[in-house]
């Protein structure tokens, strides 16, 4: 049984589609049902004492996504000047609360956090970062994700999205994700990123490959968009990387839990792990510069 939420879930209905969201836990996108069946997922045992740890819905990944490492040591990063600092993996965002408006026609939502003295002590920088959503019609959601450095100095980040996908798992070895162009890399013991190794068009969900690895995008924006197709759930999911006036967006991360995980994730991000240190996808933002990073989903019902 899924525990009472601590604070309202907001709704956003376009007809058969209904989107939850909680501002107040990390502006948790917590799902999507298109025709009253779930595309993104909620588990029914979630815990909303540590919302963010529930495996469901779409964490945002900000200041930084994925492991940093300083000496070996998870969770650290280290700046220009040799000071290490503490920050999470996945950064903080998906642990504060948001500020929430809607739009005008109650379609969209947007959802900001700036800085604190939350997030101060391990990222001392002066930001904006925003999450809007909106449904487009019943069937399709953009999402855009908009960094501001409203500081003096300029800001690194690398954010991302980390979307959990239906999926039942005795279903993997139905499902397929189509890819534009990769290469194939993921993140070794020690923090740092394997070479590349030439990606393929399609895999199996069920393949081994690409657990918890990244696709970098090549070239980026890609030629094509990303299809995760799930026949047993009766629908397909594009996943449109190339929208006007984005960042180009680096690679698309594929993880699941454990092999009864009754959901895919298929994360988008503007980065790699430890890239505060690697530099690949890192981003500096100059005083008073804004940043977007957008993207749209689609489902389309299979026969």
């Amino acid at each position: 049984m899924e525990s009472r939420p601590q604070q309202d879930i907001l709704e956003l209905t376009s007809g058969a589609s209904t989107l939850r969201l909680a501002p107040w836990a990390g502006a948790r996108l917590v799902s999507w049902h298109v025709g009253g069946e779930p595309v993104i997922r909620w588990p029914d045992n979630a815990n909303w004492d540590q919302p963010a740890r529930v495996r469901g819905g779409n964490p945002l990944l900000f200041p930084f996504l994925g492991r940093h490492f300083v000496d070996g040591q998870i969770g650290r990063w280290r700046d220009a000047q040799g000071v290490v600092r503490e920050l999470p993996t996945h950064g903080f965002a998906r642990d504060l609360p948001f500020t929430a408006q809607f739009d005008a026609d109650g379609l969209g939502v947007s959802m900001t956090l700036v800085d604190s003295a939350a997030t101060r002590s391990g990222y001392p920088f002066a930001f904006r970062f925003e999450a809007a959503y909106r449904l487009i019609d019943e069937r399709t959601l953009d999402v855009v994700l908009t960094a501001t450095n409203t500081g003096d100095a300029p800001l690194p980040c690398y954010a991302g999205h980390h979307f959990y996908f239906e999926l039942p798992h005795a279903q993997r070895a139905q499902s397929t994700l189509d890819l534009p162009p990769t290469q194939r890399r993921h993140q070794l013991p020690d923090g740092s990123i394997s070479a590349p190794e030439p990606g393929e068009p399609q895999y199996r969900l069920d393949d081994a490959r690409i657990q918890d690895r990244f696709h970098v995008l090549e070239p980026s924006p890609p030629a094509s968009p990303v299809r995760f197709v799930a026949p047993s759930l009766k629908h397909a999911v594009t996943i449109d990387l190339d929208r006007p006036g984005s960042l180009a967006w680096y690679a698309v991360t594929t993880w699941t839990e454990a092999a009864d995980s009754d959901f895919y994730c298929i994360e988008p991000w503007l980065g790699l792990p430890d890239a505060i240190h690697n530099g690949l996808g890192l981003r500096w933002l100059a005083p008073g510069a804004t940043e977007t990073a957008a993207l749209r989903l689609h489902v389309e019902a299979l026969r």
